[in-house]
């Protein structure tokens, strides 16, 4: 690492040759008009901008390089610096005092404008506390207008206007020919410019070509890893950076794939293209559309490629780990990547079927995004392996004990390399001891009361296993809810005792009336008719569906609810009733019971 304080007209010289450049992974940022006037007077008082760092090249970038904004026509050349941190200086300075166009920048409501500065040249001789006003911007056309109507305040349409109204285009400031040229007008409009052109010359021009930029600069060898660190430190300012675009970079820079295929590798196109397959058959990825991506994230995908990739290394090497860390995630070579990639796009449609298999097929009701990363590295690794004589079941457990048990909260990446190696041990071998996941998951009898939002993984599971043990909806009575029928019929979860009734009739059990005990999956048409009394409401349901009353207690019963108690309006008789056929299916889905802790809440 070197300490530099190049010129400033230096840096912008490079900037407009290609000789520095930024690393892809970069965000476009643009400043305001009120920031580059700020910037713009710090550097005419010669104060200190604050110190940029950049990234030498060694003349073989290891990143897509992509030049400043407002240097694109320069041509295509291999940099010898990366900007790593000062983009937004570097950029703003190089429209306003290096190009002759205008700077293309917004104002304080994000608004685009394109914009000329100006240095008024009576106010910038006088104290530096009013430096800041005298750095003026225009619109592109050189005209300030005011008022309404708008009438013209200052017109800067040709040079005489500008010198006679002391307005110096600071964008000349590095062309000493057209400096002088504009020098030759405005002394020549009165006598007593000399002595103000004198002293601007001194007090602001001079400091602008003197200003100095310090810079450290990190040597060629610096690792990936190290950049990425030192990227995020530094860059106080703008969004953190994420693996993936860092990646994005690094592999559009692979010289060896630009050689064998003529172009970059695109990274994000891969991804794309992946995640709209996955969710074309199974909508619980989620959206990839318009730059808006929910659900499986690249990140993910990456990790599940990571486990992948350390997992085959430790066969080969026992004393390795099999991890998906940041530093792992970094160090994945693009050949490792492209080679694995289609393997983990089929293991996560694998993983889409199986969470249809689970009632899951939306979005919103995925109970964790993250324990989908070790289910689909595992099926990449032993593939048909899971579909032996009882690994689906050992798969359920596994999955609902995490779910349920809520493993995958906290932090994770510990707990991914684990489920591998401990999955697929058990997977293969049954007497092996069960995965950590399964052996330290608990689910606490009372947890049921505070299960109210889809903030929680188990509320989400819960649901879910009540549409797979066979829940009808009762409105729609023909069949059990399907997954299918989960988005046709708009189902959801609603309240059976609705809030209001309980508040009247029950006010002691009024904080109970939140919890996934007194909710239950539903179509829409159900909800609508499902209001006052339950018994009230039941015999609108009756009629609705045609069906006999007893009948329509079966259905009620698939819910895994006492009809009795909701006809009669018992809602403790209920509660409690409820409660213990739901600890039933925890208890079924986990392959463990649950734990019994003293309470006095009621």
């Amino acid at each position: 690492m070197a300490l530099d304080s190049p010129k400033l007209k230096d840096v912008l010289r490079d900037v407009a040759s290609g000789v520095l450049q930024l690393p892809d992974f970069q965000r476009d940022w643009k400043w305001d008009d009120e920031r580059i006037r700020a910037l713009i007077a710090t550097v005419t008082l010669d104060y200190p901008l604050g110190v940029v760092m950049a990234l030498e090249t060694g003349g073989k970038s290891p990143f897509k390089p992509r030049t400043i904004k407002g240097a694109e026509g320069e041509g295509d050349r291999v940099p010898d610096l990366l900007l790593l941190d000062g983009q937004q200086r570097m950029t703003s300075l190089f429209q306003a005092l290096h190009r002759d166009s205008p700077v293309e920048t917004v104002d304080t409501r994000g608004k685009p404008l394109r914009r000329w500065y100006y240095v008024d040249i009576a106010k910038a001789i006088g104290a530096p506390s009013e430096r800041d006003d005298a750095v003026v911007s225009v619109p592109d056309d050189r005209v300030l207008r005011t008022g309404f109507p708008r009438r013209v305040a200052l017109d800067l349409t040709t040079p005489e206007l500008e010198c006679r109204a002391g307005y110096f285009p600071i964008h000349l400031v590095f062309d000493t020919q057209k400096v002088n040229a504009w020098k030759r007008i405005f002394v020549g409009i009165a006598d007593e410019n000399w002595d103000l052109w004198s002293q601007f010359e001194e007090n602001v021009l001079n400091n602008v070509k003197s200003f100095q930029v310090p810079m450290i600069k990190l040597a060629a060898s610096t690792t990936m890893d190290a950049v990425c660190a030192v990227f995020e430190r530094v860059n106080t300012g703008g969004v953190p950076l994420n693996v993936f675009e860092l990646l994005t970079a690094t592999y559009a820079g692979n010289q060896e794939y630009v050689a064998r295929n003529g172009e970059y590798y695109r990274l994000p196109d891969v991804w794309h293209a992946i995640k709209r397959k996955l969710t074309s058959a199974h909508p619980v990825f989620g959206r990839m559309e318009a730059g808006v991506e929910d659900g499986l994230s690249s990140s993910d995908f990456l990790q599940a490629v990571a486990l992948v990739r350390t997992w085959e290394h430790k066969q080969e090497e026992p004393r390795a780990a099999v991890s998906c860390k940041r530093r792992d995630l970094l160090e994945l070579p693009l050949t490792d990547f492209d080679r694995l990639a289609p393997r983990l796009a089929d293991a996560f449609q694998w993983v889409g079927t199986f969470l249809k298999r689970q009632c899951i097929v939306r979005t919103a009701d995925l109970p964790y995004r993250t324990q989908l990363v070790p289910l689909a590295a595992v099926r990449a690794i032993i593939g048909e392996e899971t579909g032996m004589p009882g690994a689906e079941e050992r798969i359920n457990q596994w999955y609902w004990c995490g779910v349920l048990g809520e493993m995958y909260g906290g932090g994770v990446e510990s707990r991914f390399p684990r489920d591998v190696e401990q999955l697929i041990a058990w997977l293969r071998d049954a007497d092996t001891p069960a995965p950590d996941t399964v052996a330290e998951a608990a689910f606490l009898d009372d947890r049921l009361n505070s299960l109210a939002t889809r903030n929680s993984a188990a509320y989400k599971g819960v649901y879910a296993l009540l549409i797979k043990q066979g829940a009808v909806d009762w409105h729609f009575t023909e069949t059990p809810l399907t997954p299918a029928r989960l988005v046709e019929q708009n189902v959801d979860v609603r309240q059976i005792f609705p809030r209001d009734w309980v508040e009247k009739n029950a006010p002691a059990y009024a904080r109970r009336v939140n919890s996934i005990v007194n909710k239950t999956p539903l179509s829409l048409h159900a909800g609508r008719s499902m209001v006052g009394a339950p018994s009230a409401y039941l015999k609108t349901l009756v009629q609705e569906s045609g069906m006999r009353p007893e009948w329509f207690d079966d259905v009620l019963a698939t819910h895994l609810i006492d009809p009795a108690a909701l006809h009669e309006g018992d809602f403790e008789r209920f509660y409690d009733n409820r409660a213990k056929q739901l600890l039933e299916l925890v208890k079924s889905a986990m392959g463990k019971q649950t734990v019994f802790r003293e309470t006095q809440d009621r």
